[in-house]
């Protein structure tokens, strides 16, 4: 015999309530479609469910199992729609993310830590990436964000970006390198040094080689390549090596002293860190909370670098 889950529900609000008025009014229904829904249970069930001529209200044994069972489900009918809700705001689910490593390592994870801080039922799932591999992964629906720096010119068809930051280089040494105690520097005074080079073929390596014509470098001695942030923050710390970063990177580093960036002015590139979609795709709304997340703190971040920039690296 199959019984309606509201019917268990409704015994145990009378149950509960300590009445057929008082169940009726947590119910919202009235006394009598409340007291004719019991008569057709107890009809069905071929039993009675409250004791005949007893005041109070006295249910039987069955009647009792039966509430509790309707306890249950009230309960799980509370919780699936606290879920929902979640759900619907953002509040939960999940983000698929993926973005180029030095930016993700340096400056987006801190942010993300912050966000799951915050929202601890949004899981999200991180990845690497530079702007092809990137674009494939949200064509075929494999990630719902990609963070990384493009040109204006250069979106993908049938891509979104938001640009975030734009994009601005410094060089990097450890705050113990000899170069980090002068404030005027001639090529050949940064050319002595070995270099740190970004993985080959990524925005950041024909950045270093752009950076180092501009000042009139153009034979260097690299001495460590590829690696992972980490990696190269380590050779900077244990070596007089030098790099170039984004100064956001560097920024961000400020309070564990690891790097520092010298007053050097670089040509920068020509492209916005930013966030990259697909264009027919809504986002789902945990993403589409983690991607306001992350405007909102590019644009006190923005400011912040550009401030500390012009008055320790670009000083005008």
């Amino acid at each position: 015999m199959k019984i309606d889950p509201n019917h268990l529900q409704m015994l145990a609000a009378i149950i509960d309530a300590g009445g057929l008025v008082e169940g009726a009014a947590t119910l919202h229904k009235s006394q009598p479609s409340l007291s004719r829904s019991v008569a057709m249970l107890e009809k069905r069930l071929g039993t009675r469910l409250f004791e005949k001529g007893r005041r109070p209200l006295r249910p039987t044994e069955l009647c009792q199992r039966l509430a509790e069972q309707g306890r249950l489900i009230a309960k799980a009918a509370e919780a699936a729609q606290a879920a929902a809700e979640r759900y619907s705001g953002g509040k939960a689910g999940s983000a698929r993310i993926a973005g180029t490593p030095i930016f993700m390592d340096g400056v987006i994870s801190g942010m993300m830590a912050q966000f799951q801080t915050v929202f601890p039922d949004v899981a999200i799932h991180q990845t690497y990436g530079y702007l092809t591999e990137l674009s494939e992964q949200l064509y075929a629906d494999k990630i719902d964000l990609g963070i990384c720096p493009i040109r204006p010119n250069a979106v993908p068809s049938g891509l979104n970006f938001q640009p975030l930051l734009r994009g601005r280089n410094v060089i990097a040494c450890a705050p113990s390198h000899p170069l980090a105690r002068k404030s005027a520097f001639k090529p050949e005074d940064i050319a002595a040094y070995p270099w740190i080079a970004p993985p080959a073929g990524s925005p950041l390596y024909e950045d270093l080689i752009v950076a180092l014509k501009g000042i009139g470098i153009t034979d260097f001695r690299v001495s460590f390549t590829g690696g992972s942030l980490a990696s190269i923050l380590s050779v900077l710390g244990g070596s007089d090596s030098l790099t170039v970063l984004p100064y956001s990177v560097a920024f961000m580093q400020r309070t564990s002293k690891t790097i520092v960036a010298l007053p050097v002015k670089l040509e920068h590139p020509e492209r916005e860190l930013g966030l990259l979609w697909h264009a027919k795709r809504p986002l789902r709304s945990a993403v589409a909370r983690f991607h306001k997340f992350l405007r909102t703190e590019f644009l006190g971040l923005a400011q912040r670098i550009d401030e500390k920039g012009r008055q320790d690296v670009w000083r005008r």
